[in-house]
C-alpha cells in the first residue's frame, strides 16, 4: 500500500523530475516509510512506500528490471502473490525480492494485460516498456486503488491521489458541469472518467490503459461483472447459497491475512464487521485487535454503536479499542479529513473514518473493514423498491437521489447548470447493458462498479491512507462478488436485506448483531448543523472565494441557513452540509 505518480512525455523532450517529485512529496501520509524518484528519458516515476509485504529494501520502488526492460510503480496487495510467484519460478524466472511488487514485472512479461486477471487484490500500477517506449495504466476490478490522470502538452501526468497532481501543476482547475450535476444530485458519486475539476480524470476500474510513444491510447477490460444465472442458479436452495457464500467469504477473509505486520478489523457493531471478526477467530488469530469509534448526540440524535461493537468484542475476546470523539475535536479535525479526499465526499462517515484511522494507525498497519457488503448483497433501502419495476432508473432516482431536476434548478447557478438531468441519463444507460435482466440485479450491478468505487471504497481508501493505515475490503473479493451476482434477488432482498449474508453470519456470530435495526456510522453534528458549524459553513459559502466561483444561488443559500435541520435528503445527509463540503474542498485544494 503506497502512493504512485509519474508524468510521461510524448515527444522527444524528458520528463521532469522536479514535478513528480513535488507530487511524491503530496502522498507523504500515504507512503511515510520511504520514496523513490527515477527518470528514464520522457518517463519519470515517483513512489511512497507503506512496508507491509517485503519490508526490506529489495521492495523498495520504482522498481526496474533491466533484464526484462521494465520498470514499473505499484499501489496495493496482490494477495496471490506467493502462488503467482511459484508458477512464474516453474516458468524460469529469477527474483531478487519477495515483495508483491516484482511479481507484477514478472507476470507482465510473461502474460501481458492477461495478467490482471491472474491478480487476486487491489491495485493500481504504472508499467514503463523500455524498448518499446509504451506506458501501462491499470486499476483493480472495484477500484479500491485510486489512479487519477492528466494530459496537457503532450504530457501525461498520474497520481494516487487528486491533490498530489495539483501539487505537481499545470493542472486545469475549471468546474466539470456534468460532475457538478452528480455531486448534487447522485449524493456526491461522479463516475469514473469525470472529477468534479475538467483537468483531471480518473482511470475506469477493471481497466488496462495502454500508451504509445507518441501519446495514442487503447483501453482494454479484462473484467466485467455478470449476473447470468444458470438453471441451477436459480432452482439452488437458500441453504446452499448461504454455506457457498461463507465458504467464499472464508477465502476472502482468509486472503487478505497476507502480510509481514499484524492484520486487525474496523469493527462498526454491524453484521459485516463482525462477520470479519468471526472468521478471523475461526481462523485462529488471538488478541485480534479492534477499533470502533462514536461521537455526541446531537438533536437528540445518538452518536455511537458501541453496545454492538462491545458485544462482538467481548464475545471474540479481541483487544478491542473504543475512540469517542467530543464535538470540539470532531470540528478541529475536520479541515484534515477535508484536505485528505481526493474528490468531494459528502457522507459523514469520512470525518469517522478519518479520526478512527488515526487512533488505528498509532497500533498497527494493516486493517479489515466491512465496506461492499450492502451493494454486493442488497442491504440498501431501494433494492425492495425496483422488484418487479417497469421503471427501474427512475424508481432507483427516486429512491435515491439527493435532488430532482426542479430542486437542482433551485440550488446550482444558471451558468453552471446542465441540459439535462446527467445522472439519470448516466442510469438509464447502465441499466440497458446487456447480463442484468433482473431490475434489481441492473442496481446491485451499477452499485458495485460505480457508486461503491466512486463512494464507500474510495473513503476508506482516502482517510485510512491519510494515516499510513492500509484498508483491506473482503467484500469485494471479486470471486465472492462473482458469486453473489449468480445469487437469485429473493435471497438477497430476504430478512430486510442481506438476507443470504445474514443467514450465513447466524453461522458464525451472535445473532444480536444479525437481529439489530440497521445502523449507520453517525455523525449528527453535521446532520442538524447548528451553532459553531452553522458559523462555519455560513463563513465558507459566503466568502470572497465562494462568491467569485458562483456554484449556488444565494436564495438556496439562505434557505438553507435559515432552517438546517429542515433540508435532510432522502438519504438522511443535510443539503446544507453537501454544498459547504463542496466548497470547502475546493477551497482547501486552493481551487
Amino acid at each position: 500500500m503506497c502512493g504512485i505518480c509519474g508524468e510521461v512525455v510524448f515527444g522527444t523532450e524528458q520528463a521532469d523530475t522536479a514535478r513528480v517529485d513535488r507530487m511524491a512529496q503530496a502522498m507523504a501520509a500515504r507512503g511515510p516509510d520511504a520514496m523513490g524518484v527515477t527518470m528514464r528519458g520522457r518517463v519519470a516515476f515517483g513512489h511512497r512506500r507503506l512496508k507491509i509485504i517485503d519490508l526490506s529494501d529489495q521492495g523498495a520502488q520504482p522498481m526496474q528490471d533491466p533484464q526484462l526492460g521494465l520498470s514499473l510503480v505499484f499501489n496495493g496487495c496482490i494477495y496471490n502473490y506467493q502462488d503467482l510467484r511459484k508458477e512464474l519460478i516453474e516458468k524460469g524466472y529469477s527474483f531478487f525480492s519477495t515483495s508483491d511488487t516484482e511479481v507484477i514485472l514478472k507476470a507482465w512479461a510473461e502474460w501481458g494485460k492477461d495478467c490482471f486477471s491472474r491478480f487476486h487484490g487491489m491495485f493500481a500500477v504504472a508499467i514503463h516498456e523500455h524498448d518499446s517506449g509504451r506506458l501501462h495504466l491499470a486499476r483493480d476490478r472495484f477500484g479500491i486503488k485510486p489512479l487519477y490522470f492528466s494530459e496537457t502538452n503532450k504530457r501525461l501526468a498520474f497520481a494516487s491521489s487528486l491533490p498530489a497532481l495539483l501539487a505537481g501543476g499545470h493542472i486545469d482547475t475549471s468546474i466539470d458541469k456534468v460532475a457538478l450535476n452528480h455531486y448534487m444530485s447522485w449524493h456526491a458519486v461522479v463516475p469514473a472518467p469525470r472529477t468534479i475539476l475538467n483537468g483531471v480524470r480518473k482511470m475506469p476500474a477493471a481497466t488496462v490503459r495502454s500508451f504509445e510513444a507518441d501519446g495514442t491510447s487503447s483501453d482494454f477490460t479484462y473484467w466485467a461483472p455478470s449476473f447470468e444465472k444458470s438453471s441451477d442458479d436459480i432452482n439452488r436452495s437458500a441453504d446452499e447459497w448461504r454455506d457457498m457464500v461463507l465458504d467464499g467469504l472464508r477465502t476472502a477473509v482468509r486472503r487478505r491475512m497476507v502480510a509481514d505486520v499484524p492484520v486487525g478489523v474496523l469493527l462498526s457493531g454491524g453484521v459485516d464487521s463482525s462477520l470479519i471478526v468471526g472468521l478471523l477467530a475461526e481462523e485462529g488469530q488471538k488478541g485480534l485487535a479492534t477499533f470502533s469509534i462514536g461521537f455526541e448526540e446531537a438533536n437528540g440524535e445518538k452518536g455511537d454503536e458501541f453496545q454492538y461493537s462491545d458485544l462482538i468484542a467481548d464475545h471474540y475476546s479481541t483487544n478491542h479499542n473504543k475512540i469517542f470523539i467530543p464535538s470540539s475535536e470532531l470540528q478541529s479535525n475536520l479541515p484534515g479529513a477535508i484536505g485528505a479526499m481526493s474528490e468531494p465526499m459528502v457522507s459523514y462517515d469520512n470525518i469517522g473514518f478519518y479520526l478512527l484511522s488515526r487512533e488505528v494507525s498509532k497500533h498497527i498497519k494493516v486493517v479489515q473493514s466491512g465496506q461492499g457488503a450492502d451493494e454486493v448483497f442488497a442491504g440498501y433501502h431501494w433494492y425492495p423498491k425496483l422488484t418487479g419495476s417497469n421503471a427501474p432508473a427512475a424508481d432507483y432516482a427516486n429512491a435515491f437521489f439527493d435532488r430532482t431536476e426542479e430542486q437542482m434548478t433551485e440550488a446550482i447557478a444558471p451558468e453552471h447548470r446542465c441540459a439535462r438531468d446527467e445522472s439519470l441519463a448516466f442510469v438509464e444507460e447502465h441499466f440497458k447493458q446487456l447480463g442484468a435482466e433482473d431490475p434489481v440485479d441492473k442496481a446491485l450491478r451499477l452499485d458495485t462498479n460505480v457508486m461503491l468505487v466512486d463512494d464507500p471504497v474510495k473513503r476508506v481508501d482516502n482517510h485510512s491512507m491519510a494515516w499510513g493505515l492500509e484498508a483491506r475490503v473482503p467484500f469485494l473479493d471479486h470471486e465472492l462478488v462473482e458469486l453473489a451476482g449468480r445469487i437469485p434477488a429473493e435471497h438477497k432482498l430476504a430478512h430486510d436485506g442481506k438476507g443470504v449474508l445474514k443467514e450465513a453470519a447466524r453461522l458464525v456470530v451472535p445473532s444480536a448483531v444479525i437481529d439489530r435495526p440497521k445502523g449507520y456510522f453517525p455523525v449528527p453534528a453535521l446532520k442538524y448543523i447548528q451553532g459553531d458549524y452553522l458559523d462555519l459553513v455560513r463563513d465558507t459559502l459566503t466568502n470572497e472565494k465562494a462568491r467569485s466561483r458562483g456554484l449556488f444561488n444565494t436564495s438556496y443559500l439562505e434557505k438553507l441557513f435559515a432552517d438546517p435541520t429542515k433540508y435532510i435528503t432522502k438519504l438522511r445527509g443535510s443539503e446544507l452540509w453537501q454544498v459547504a463540503l463542496l466548497e470547502m474542498w475546493l477551497q482547501a485544494q486552493e481551487v
